[in-house]
């Protein structure tokens, strides 16, 4: 620890968002301007350079940290390689920041609300180096685990209040208990990483800025409930997470920390992921054990369930990727410090992945309790172009949409769900007054239904005639009673469903229309959609009272349809428009109907 006191370390995201904006070569051009300068001679210090992970303002990358002993740290955005030199000359070897370049005051609002405890090493750390986990309170957690009884632990895990993060919100340690108590010497334990929904990537930066946390939380709960076997079960198109769990695990077997004797403490321990071919319906956990089986991932009824007869008969456990990190740092910190944050019903915290329509994107990570608006305004920024609020999605394609009115809803499991909606796996898509319920509805619908794995009925037929009903809407050719049987079929589905996949996918339909059905009305008696985004159902003129006579409609239009001058109001020509909606999309004022 001494010697990193008196390093100056320059932390760049390489995160999958990261290596997408060009990180690798932006730490390349690092290491040029630091051999080119000497740099270790220049400074008097020994300079590191650590490719982290994501520290969640992906809007942002390239995003590089300069960290000097006993200084604060300085955050570049949207760094590109042109820009080292200037930053190794004029910061490094000068001592001065380059105050145009670095983040702005928003990089602190974005982080003063958040509560960093799961994610807090993210960004911190070199994903693929074991000792800068250790420097970092690595593995303290199941040292402190294997001094207790495995009954004791799973008492902490209850006593803690952690409940499931992968978006039932069961509580870990009582489904610990069952898997504990399930007679048989042979029982399995997985990490569900199969991270489906639209927009959602918290697990994905997790196994790729903080590998060795999942792998200790994994220990914990082996050790608890007498398991000694894992699996992590990644979906495929998460090559960089893989690849760097893979590393940590090979690293953990090499130093003796996996195996027959987990660190010489006196249990064993293997662990080995499982790639998925990309199935959604692989989140359910018996489809997830059918694949990792070799099986069609389909689901199976329950009871009996996973912590009876799991995978290939064996009592099995099944938490997803963030609970297994929220247990590593539960039994290093105490069960009490963790039920000290958060609110009654959810204790800690809680990371949602922002999209949408909200000027800063990305991973946040807040306490339980926290409002929607303090969310969405205080920490991302409020939403782009500072247009209206809308709605925004929570809990994934299986959640529900809230208005404006719930904006002052907490942001835990019991709030949500009597909103309309549910916690989920951490998705947040806000929306603006450019969107279109119907059509967003219709949108998750199309996601469920085709993710289905069409195993039972009510999913399989039942979700493709809502979906054509929304269809109809949305292309003008709603008819009376189109809601109230959109409603009938929901409830039906959601009752009748084998598995958490149907049971659910109606729910963006049912808080659509609870909260936005003058929007279904319009689109079904008046042909009109009141947001301008069905196609069929759309005018494309230009509104003289509203129009700013800027001229961003013509500037964007692909096929010259508009004509404008300085000074004038816009007038698009029908014969030549192609009702692309892209002026509609560039107009700030609502001008374009």
């Amino acid at each position: 620890m001494a010697e990193t006191a008196q390093t100056v370390e320059v932390l760049i995201c390489t995160g999958t968002g990261g290596i997408a904006s060009g990180s690798l070569k932006v730490a390349e051009a690092f290491e040029q301007e630091f051999e080119k300068h000497g740099i270790e001679a220049r400074v008097g210090k020994r300079c590191e350079i650590k490719k982290t992970g994501c520290r969640g303002l992906c809007a942002n990358d390239v995003l590089v940290d300069i960290h000097f002993p006993d200084q604060d740290v300085v955050t570049y955005d949207f760094v590109t390689p042109e820009l080292v030199p200037q930053i190794v000359e004029q910061h490094i070897i000068g001592g001065e920041p380059v105050p145009k370049k670095t983040a702005g005051p928003y990089y602190s609002q974005f982080l003063e609300k958040q509560h960093r405890t799961i994610f807090s090493r993210c960004g911190r750390i070199d994903a693929e180096s074991i000792e800068d986990y250790i420097a970092h309170g690595g593995f303290e957690g199941i040292k402190r685990a294997v001094t207790m009884p495995s009954e004791d632990v799973v008492e902490e895990v209850k006593r803690s209040g952690l409940r499931g993060r992968g978006g039932g919100g069961f509580p870990t340690g009582v489904k610990w208990s069952f898997a504990k108590a399930s007679p048989g010497k042979l029982k399995y334990l997985i990490c569900n990483a199969d991270e489906g929904d639209p927009g959602a990537f918290m697990d994905r930066s997790l196994l790729e800025g903080d590998p060795y946390c999942i792998i200790e939380g994994m220990m914990v709960a082996a050790y608890a409930i007498g398991c000694s076997h894992g699996y992590v079960y990644v979906r495929a198109e998460y090559p960089l997470a893989i690849k760097r769990l893979q590393l940590a695990i090979d690293t953990c077997y090499e130093r003796g920390i996996l195996g027959d004797d987990c660190m010489g403490l006196g249990f064993p321990f293997h662990l080995r992921i499982k790639a998925g071919a990309g199935a959604f319906v692989c989140g359910e956990e018996t489809a997830l054990m059918a694949s990792i089986e070799g099986q069609r991932g389909m689901s199976r009824p329950r009871p009996p369930f996973p912590a009876v007869r799991g995978l290939w008969g064996k009592p099995t456990n099944i938490n997803n990727v963030e609970t297994y990190a929220n247990v590593t740092y539960i039994l290093q910190r105490g069960a009490d410090w963790y039920a000290s944050i958060g609110t009654e019903g959810t204790k800690g915290t809680k990371i949602f992945a922002v999209t949408g329509k909200v000027k800063h994107t990305g991973l946040v990570e807040v306490p339980a309790g926290v409002t929607m608006r303090e969310v969405i305004y205080d920490v991302c920024g409020g939403i782009l172009n500072n247009r209206k609020f809308k709605a925004v999605q929570a809990g994934g394609p299986s959640g529900g949409c809230l208005p404006a009115e719930a904006l002052d809803a907490e942001v835990d499991y019991d709030s949500l769900i009597k909103a309309g909606a549910m916690m989920g796996s951490g998705g947040l898509v806000v929306m603006d007054e450019t969107t279109c319920m119907v059509d967003v509805a219709r949108f998750f619908l199309t996601f469920t239904r085709r993710e289905s794995c069409g195993k039972c009925i009510p999913c399989r037929i039942g979700l493709k005639i809502m979906l054509e009903i929304l269809e109809r809407i949305c292309a003008g050719e709603g008819q009376d009673g189109d809601i109230e049987l959109l409603q009938d079929m929901a409830m039906d589905i959601k009752k009748s469903s084998l598995c958490g996949l149907g049971q659910t996918a109606p729910n963006p339909v049912l808080s659509t229309i609870r909260y936005f059905r003058h929007e279904y009305e319009a689109h079904i008696h008046d042909k009109e959609c009141p947001s301008h985004v069905c196609k069929p159902l759309l005018h494309f003129h230009v509104i003289d009272e509203a129009c700013k006579k800027c001229g961003l409609c013509k500037r964007v239009c692909p096929v010259d349809a508009i004509t404008w001058e300085k000074g004038q109001v816009a007038y698009i020509d029908r014969d030549k428009c192609t009702e692309c909606t892209s002026c509609y999309d560039a107009c700030r004022f609502m001008a374009i109907d």
